[in-house]
């Protein structure tokens, strides 16, 4: 049977491996997003990332173990999902939703780990992992604003305005027809 500790550290090599992960990622999505704040917003979250992983090393430290990393396959599904649904559909909204399910994960992690480390007496590491989990957490609902203020809207209305241009497209064509022969075919 595994000791809390045994866990919070196999978890702790998940989430770095994690962050790792979304290192190579997050420069990906800031290149594919066409709204310029949801571009800042990846970006920003690269730098935010760089400095997670820093602080994951910290914790490693200050809790007295080397830094090491567990292959985090759950965030390689999600980015890899990610991956499939950004070339789907090439949209923004798609762009968030494959950040905000990576954001999830981090949030459920650092929510755990957060908790083990002061369950364990470790303040400093839980001091450090608090700090992250509040920033994950920001990251999710400023990809949030964007999308309810932005992203959707935009889509949503694109989609409205090519129905529309669709239908009309029709119309005419069935006028044209009509014209032709003089009466409704």
């Amino acid at each position: 049977m595994s000791t809390l500790r045994e866990t919070f550290l196999e978890e702790l090599g998940d989430i770095y491996d994690a962050e790792k992960q979304l290192l190579k990622a997050l420069p990906k999505l800031a290149q594919a997003a066409e709204n310029e704040d949801l571009r800042h917003a990846f970006e920003e979250h690269l730098e935010q990332t760089e400095a997670q992983v820093e602080r994951l090393e910290q914790v490693f430290e200050v809790i007295g173990e080397e830094p090491k990393t567990k292959g985090c396959k759950a965030m390689e599904g999600i980015i890899k999902e990610g991956d499939e649904l950004i070339k789907k559909h090439e949209s923004d909204a798609a762009l968030i939703c494959a950040a905000q399910k990576a954001e999830h994960y981090e949030i459920a992690s650092y929510g755990s780990l957060h908790s083990w480390a002061r369950l364990l007496g470790e303040e400093d590491a839980a001091d450090l992992l608090e700090e992250t989990l509040d920033e994950e957490r920001d990251t999710d609902e400023q990809l949030t604003d964007i999308a309810e203020s932005a992203i959707n809207v935009e889509e949503s209305e694109g989609e409205a305005e090519e129905e529309e241009q669709e239908e009309g497209e029709q119309q005419e064509g069935q006028e044209q027809q009509k014209d032709k022969s003089g009466r409704p075919k």
